[in-house]
């Protein structure tokens, strides 16, 4: 077992300038997945990780700071949430409206929300915030 934590180590220490060094948005976050499921399980930590980590189709890194002007023009309201704001969290089935987001910022099959005044890219099916666009 302690090999197993020895490996882990190593593997995380390996993949952190990965994590560092990411340019996009599903890039950096399956390598900071990688490398926080490397150090909590081991090798097969760091491929769930990286699965949970990667937002595929959400919003780069270099298309933040637009869409978030973006949003911020449109107005949307704000939705006060009681628990905190964070990737995974699911968001209640009714009082949350969510937008279609424009085809030219790259996030098909997901919508966006304000949430407590942040913005959120969220799976329309289960309601789960995918990511947090800052």
């Amino acid at each position: 077992m302690n090999r197993i934590g020895q490996v882990a180590a190593v593997a995380a220490m390996m993949l952190a300038p990965l994590a560092a060094h990411a340019q996009s948005g599903a890039a950096g976050g399956a390598a900071a997945g990688a490398v926080g499921g490397a150090v909590v399980g081991g090798p097969v930590g760091a491929v769930v990780g990286a699965g949970v980590g990667a937002v595929v189709g959400g919003i780069s890194d270099a298309e933040r700071p637009r869409f978030r002007e973006y949003v911020v023009r449109e107005k949307r309201p704000s939705y006060t949430y009681r628990e905190t704001v964070r990737v995974g969290a699911e968001l209640p089935a009714s009082g949350v409206t969510y937008y279609d987001v424009p085809a030219e910022y790259g996030a098909k099959g997901h919508r966006y929300t304000v949430v407590n005044d942040r913005v959120v890219l969220v799976d329309p099916g289960t309601r789960r915030i995918v990511q947090i666009v800052e």
